[in-house]
């Protein structure tokens, strides 16, 4: 396994896996109604995976295993982790707790002190296992429940660069 920025050609396999994660694992959230699940899968394509990749304010990183995108993760220069998704032919294999730990180092490199986050109901265990705290209380986007989830990553001390 390894995980590595994202690149161009990595667009429909991504997709896929992003699509699939979704679809399959997070059905606590989207209880298999088709219209929240069309909401949230919309942007879930190689032409806006390729807008991801084109902004510079945000690194996109993929988990490749053996030419398969095991899992897609992204976190914007402010610290935000705006994706983390593993496929199901990867969950509980750890490549999760990977893709965060490398996101969570992205954002150290950036200058960021913490991340944020808006987990699904769920993953909500998952990043309080890794340290992350409820920043509020849970809202609804898309047809499903966010939580405002936050980490400090270093002491307050650190600064992000201007």
């Amino acid at each position: 396994m390894h995980i590595r920025p994202a690149v161009s050609s990595d667009a429909l396999k991504s997709c896929n896996t992003m699509r699939r994660s979704i679809a399959e694992l997070c059905v606590a959230d989207h209880r298999n109604e088709t219209v929240v699940l069309g909401r949230w899968l919309a942007n879930k394509t190689p032409e806006v995976f390729a807008t991801w990749l084109k902004d510079t304010g945000n690194t996109v990183l993929v988990a490749d295993h053996d030419g398969l995108i095991a899992a897609v993760g992204a976190v914007n220069d402010d610290g935000e982790i705006t994706c983390n998704y593993v496929s199901p032919d990867f969950r509980f294999q750890g490549v999760s707790k990977m893709m965060l730990a490398s996101l969570e180092g992205v954002s150290l490199v950036q200058g960021n002190v913490g991340t944020t986050l808006f987990s699904t109901k769920t993953a909500h265990g998952f990043y309080r296992a890794a340290g992350y705290r409820d920043g509020g209380s849970p809202f609804f986007k898309f047809g499903t429940e966010s939580y405002p989830m936050f980490k400090q990553l270093a002491p307050s001390s650190h600064t992000k660069p201007s």
